[in-house]
């Protein structure tokens, strides 16, 4: 067919073809340098924005002092809006995280995030490392009050009532979503993993719920013996806010030294 053609036009057609050829070429190039970039974990030096993730039934408003406290470090900060009503399919819910970590990453440019999820919030945080991309631009991961292994305030919730709304029904002590989800590494490479919880929490029942195997795993007693924080009132106990500052630092991750308790 080219034949046919005067031999100027056929010369920019070879021309225009090569040209494609070449762009395509590129940006088959760029994505798998992209692809190489994020099979590597997350620099440990460099800080990116943090995403905080609420718990159950998606009240933003806990979140003041965790936001407060890290936009007064200079951290740019941003509270997730739930997915929903904050009750429905945690995995639907960890879709969403991934959804906001690459907004945050294309508009700050930064190759990481770090990602901090109270109570329920903490088992999305695991979800999307798991399922949604996260484990490649996590740099930290901190779950505060999560009941990674379920709770028994949601078991008896279902067997009072016959049922619950879905995510409360995913955080019956080996739900589904919970067996699956802990059934093999439960901190995947990538992310470093802390975990805090409250000896006081009659949210989180048994509270050791709030472990992860491979974690930092820290009791607010073990920081302030004397502390009688309740689940609610995690987001602003001394020891949690002084946890964040040293689990999202540019240091390794450590347990905090200075609590003003």
């Amino acid at each position: 067919m080219l034949d046919d053609l005067a031999p100027q036009r056929r010369r920019t057609l070879l021309a225009g073809s090569a040209l494609l050829v070449a762009v395509a070429l590129v940006a088959a190039g760029i994505g798998v340098v992209r692809a190489l970039d994020r099979a590597e974990p997350a620099p440990q030096d460099e800080l990116g924005p943090v995403l905080l993730v609420s718990g159950y039934g998606g009240r933003v408003a806990s979140l003041d002092p965790l936001r407060d406290a890290l936009r007064s470090a200079g951290r740019d900060v941003e509270v997730l809006e739930p997915d929903g009503d904050g009750r429905g399919d945690l995995r639907a819910q960890a879709a969403a995280l991934g959804r906001a970590a690459d907004a945050a990453l294309d508009r700050s440019g930064a190759d990481s995030v770090d990602v901090v999820g109270y109570s329920a919030g903490g088992v999305v945080a695991r979800l999307w490392v798991r399922d949604e991309g996260g484990a490649d631009v996590a740099r930290r991961v901190l779950t505060i009050g999560s009941p990674h292994h379920g709770t028994d305030v949601a078991a008896l919730a279902v067997e009072i009532a016959g049922s619950c709304p879905t995510a409360c029904e995913q955080l019956v002590p080996d739900s589904d979503l919970l067996r699956g989800l802990n059934a093999s590494d439960e901190t995947p490479a990538g992310p470093e993993w802390v975990t805090l919880r409250s000896d006081a929490d009659r949210v989180v029942v048994p509270t050791d719920s709030a472990e992860l195997e491979g974690a930092l795993n820290l009791r607010v007693q073990q920081l302030c013996p004397r502390a009688g924080t309740t689940h609610r009132a995690l987001p602003g106990d001394a020891a949690v806010l002084a946890t964040v500052a040293s689990a999202l630092g540019r240091g390794a991750v450590r347990a905090p030294t200075d609590v003003s308790c």
